[in-house]
């Protein structure tokens, strides 16, 4: 699916010359760099939201003993 991205110009050209040292497409080093990071972003964004879910009531907890209780792992 074809995307575009909008990068601060010093970004645009250490990707160019990086691509021209390389004899690799600027697309394959952008496509990397999102594949990448994507998990890690992921984790945090979505991470955020539920803390905000959480703050708000709108999300519930559990705490490490009513986990242990549920899982039948109390001793």
């Amino acid at each position: 699916m074809p995307t575009s991205v909008r990068l601060p110009a010093e970004a645009e050209k250490r990707l160019k010359d990086l691509a021209a040292a390389t004899g690799t497409t600027k697309a394959f080093y952008i496509k990397e760099a999102i594949l990448g990071q994507l998990e890690e972003m992921e984790d945090v964004y979505l991470a955020e939201k539920t803390l905000e879910r959480i703050r708000k009531g709108q999300e519930k907890t559990y705490t490490l003993d009513e986990v242990e209780k549920d899982l039948g792992l109390a001793g």
